[in-house]
């Protein structure tokens, strides 16, 4: 009977792991697509990015509602629980991810009418890309049950960090040098912003993947180069 209800919940993880794999996937997708349409002023990207995160949130509900399903029947302990946990943590990680890209196309419409940084949105792309790689690689570390790869993860964020800092600097720089970028780059600066907390939930997602594989978070602290938190994000 153990071997029955054991291989029954085996099959019932494997199909909320797939669900996750595909959230993530439109997750990756919505990360580029939004600094694309930045880059482009493309106010028809801009809406598809809008238009996946409806896509986006109802996988959220349907992981959280298998996810209950299974404990309800499955009745999981010890590390079959844990991974049960590390599913709905990562899905609502996801969630949240897909609402920072919609918020970065939201301001793209705004955007669109004024005249472009020198630079700025090659810069923001960049750091788009790092964050979808780093993205990537932590649902690999997850399907895979890889501990170290999702420790280099977290490591990586160090990175966002000090492209968010760079990125902040050179628009306070710009604003100082002519008062009529100020609003450009500010609407910018909360684009970036949205970019470096994508970075921290895929970080994360990373440590719930440790978690899941090891038993125990982190014990060290990730390195934070963020220098600028003081600076709120509006929703």
């Amino acid at each position: 009977m153990s071997e029955h209800i054991s291989s029954a919940y085996d099959r019932d993880l494997e199909e909320i792991q797939a669900l996750v794999m595909r959230m993530g996937g439109l997750v990756e997708q919505s990360i580029l697509s939004a600094a694309d349409a930045l880059a482009a002023r493309d106010l028809e990207l801009a809406e598809q990015v809008r238009a996946a995160d409806k896509a986006i949130d109802t996988l959220e509900l349907q992981i959280n509602d298998e996810a209950a399903r299974t404990i309800a029947l499955r009745a999981p302990v010890s590390k079959d629980l844990r991974s049960i946990l590390t599913v709905l943590r990562i899905a609502a990680s996801l969630e949240r991810i897909g609402d920072y890209a919609k918020n970065m196309a939201k301001r793209t419409g705004t955007l669109v009418d004024m005249p472009p940084i020198n630079g700025s949105d090659k810069a923001l792309r960049r750091m788009a890309r790092e964050v979808q790689l780093m993205l990537k690689d932590v649902l690999d570390a997850y399907v895979r049950g890889d501990a170290e790869l999702a420790e280099e993860v977290r490591q990586r964020d160090h990175e966002v960090d000090q492209m968010y800092n760079a990125l902040f600097r050179e628009f306070l720089t710009f604003m100082m040098e002519d008062p009529r970028n100020i609003t450009a780059c500010m609407h910018l600066h909360f684009m970036a912003k949205n970019v470096e907390r994508m970075g921290d939930l895929t970080t994360n997602m990373a440590e719930q993947v440790i978690y899941q594989v090891t038993g125990s978070m982190p014990e060290e602290a990730r390195p934070k180069g963020d220098k600028t938190s003081f600076v709120r994000t509006p929703e």
